[in-house]
């Protein structure tokens, strides 16, 4: 492999999907297939063992699912990035893989073309999220978020419109947790948690959990 070369790792319990995957990527100069694997325990240990600049999982997955394969990731400090490439996620999911530190998500459905566009934003440090899976406020488009390690000027901003507990609950729903789970957190009823990202969705001019989320991505918020 070239210096020039991207390393990536593949994971998908269709064969087809995996085939086409490595067909894909076989006619690009920069992008370069290590592995490949059909399940996710297959796929962590691959990851681990060649340590590729990205890996590729679906989300759903014998064995161990793309989000388990991610915690485990981020839980060793694997620098590995990683991108989901699913035929269908939820919003709670999208929320889920933003807060444990996706780097991509996208559909299936999507062009070639647009995943091998994703791998290369990913591999120069920008997040890629579509569009779809998004508020539109906050973007109509794909789009890179930066490092959450390098807050935006949305940070200053957001830390001065939110409470204290405004924080502490957005933080939570960054991490994927239900209303339910952050009122059993920071003991309070669910009804108080959904008044609190009542107030949270107006002073951001926002409307849902996953642009939220992003929004916290983008920002740094703590």
């Amino acid at each position: 492999m070239t210096a020039a070369e991207t390393s990536i790792v593949l994971a998908d319990d269709h064969p087809l999907v995996l085939r086409g995957l490595v067909d894909l990527f076989s006619t690009e100069t920069d992008l370069r297939v290590i592995g490949t694997a059909t399940d996710g325990r297959a796929a962590l240990d691959l990851i681990i063992e060649k340590g590729p600049a990205i890996a590729v999982l679906d989300l759903v997955m014998p064995r161990l699912s793309g989000l388990e394969v991610l915690r485990e990731l981020t839980h060793l400090g694997a620098p590995s990035r990683v991108v989901f490439l699913s035929a269908l996620i939820t919003d709670q999911q999208s929320i889920e893989a933003i807060g444990v530190g996706a780097w991509g998500i996208l559909l299936k459905e999507s062009a070639p073309e647009a995943l091998v566009e994703c791998l290369r934003c990913v591999r120069f440090g920008k997040r890629w999220l579509p569009g779809n899976l998004l508020d539109a406020r906050v973007d109509t488009r794909a789009i890179g978020f930066p490092d959450r390690a390098s807050p935006d000027a949305d940070a200053p901003f957001l830390s001065e419109v939110l409470t204290t507990r405004e924080r502490e609950i957005v933080n939570l729903v960054a991490r994927g947790l239900s209303n339910r789970h952050i009122g059993v957190l920071l003991g309070l009823t669910e009804g108080t948690i959904k008044i609190h990202l009542h107030n949270v969705y107006s002073k951001l001019d926002i409307t849902n959990r996953t642009a939220l989320a992003a929004r916290v991505i983008r920002s740094g918020v703590d």
